[in-house]
Order: C-alpha cells, then structure tokens, then sequence
C-alpha cells in the first residue's frame, strides 16, 4: 500500500502546529518545527489570507496527518460515520480512535501512531490473545490488547512506557504496564478525545 516518505516535520510545518508525527523527538530541542515553524517551500513564509474551503481542507488534513491515513482511507472513515447515528464529526473521530494501531499509541506502548504500526506489522500485538498484523483493526469496548510475550523485552516498547510516567489519562481505556497489557473499556466522548481539531470544518468540507 503506498505511505508517505518524506520527512514527516514537513507535515506539522504545513499544518501550522506540532502534530506529534515523530514521537518523542518533538518534545526535544530537536524537533524542526521549534526552528522553522513557517509552511516548508520557497513561499513558505510569504502568509495570506486564508478562504472558508482553505481553513476546511487544512482542518481535514490535520486530521489524516494525525493517524497517518491515505485520501481514500480517510474518506472511507468519514462515510461510515454519515451512516452511523449521532454526530457525524463526533463519530469519525471515535472511528479513527479504535483503530489498534492509535490504541497501542493510546496505552503508551509506542511513542507515535507511526511506530505503534510497525510494531503491529512486525506482530508483536495481540487482540484478545490472538495475533493482529492489521493497523486498521476495528477495536470495540471490552477488547484487550496485549504485547506478546516474546516481544515483551522490546527496549522501544519500555522507553515508551517510561516517557508515561503517571498512566494515559484517559478514561476510556486502562493499561497495566508490568504485564504490557491495556483494554479498550468504551467509546470515548468527543470531550474525552485529547485532541484539538474541530471536526465540524471536516463535515462541512464533505458536505459541499
């Protein structure tokens, strides 16, 4: 399948903010949004004022960035959660929230949504006992996620774990770090989701 290649900081430039793309690199000095924070490109300083689809489109993007999916993907999630009762906004986000590759991410397991996937594809997860190799993996409430036992001395996993030093903060799911184990308890509330997009520019896009 293709996936993006280029430097990922490229992509928190253009969005105008740090989307956490690099893990534990983008809380250091190092990260290259702390030094050229302007859009990447040779107009990348010039600003303008943005139009109402501008401001839409960007607020999308952001959004497919943060949980690394492709154009077809996203708009895939986006028509389940038309189908679906509620929110329509609200729905994509809790969508994209169960996949497992964002909840071993979630459960600290993996310092970003990018390695949290190449730990699933190198099966080192599993889903209630049984091996996933699927980042896309539709999670529902009750299921638990686990990292294999012969995988449990992944030095990347530890120091992941490290870096959480007082649990995940979320309500919606529960992780016991000495057995590497985490389980997704319910469909979080979109108050419950930390994350600062605004999903209703999302529908709205979709919806011209």
């Amino acid at each position: 399948m293709a996936r993006y290649t280029d430097a990922v900081c490229k992509l928190c430039r253009r969005e105008g903010e740090k989307l956490f793309l690099k893990g534990s690199k983008c809380v250091t000095d190092k990260c290259p949004f702390e030094v050229r924070s302007y859009a990447p490109g040779e107009h990348g300083t010039k600003r303008s004022k943005a139009s109402n689809y501008s401001i839409q489109l960007r607020e999308k993007e952001k959004v497919r960035r943060i949980y690394s999916l492709l154009q077809r993907q996203f708009r895939g999630y986006f028509s389940r959660a038309q189908k679906r009762k509620g929110v329509t906004g609200v729905t994509l986000l809790q969508l994209l929230e169960s996949r497992l590759d964002n909840m071993v991410y979630r459960l600290g397991f993996a310092s970003s949504r990018n390695q949290s996937r190449q730990l699933i594809l190198h099966r080192h997860v599993e889903v209630n006992g049984r091996l996933v190799t699927v980042p896309s993996f539709h999670l529902r409430p009750g299921d638990e996620i686990s990292i294999r036992e012969k995988s449990k001395k992944l030095g990347l996993i530890h120091s992941s774990l490290k870096r959480q030093k007082e649990g995940t903060g979320l309500q919606w799911v529960d992780v016991d770090k000495a057995s590497l184990k985490g389980k997704y308890l319910m469909v979080p509330e979109r108050e419950q989701i930390p994350l600062d997009v605004r999903e209703q520019l999302i529908v709205e896009l979709y919806s011209k």
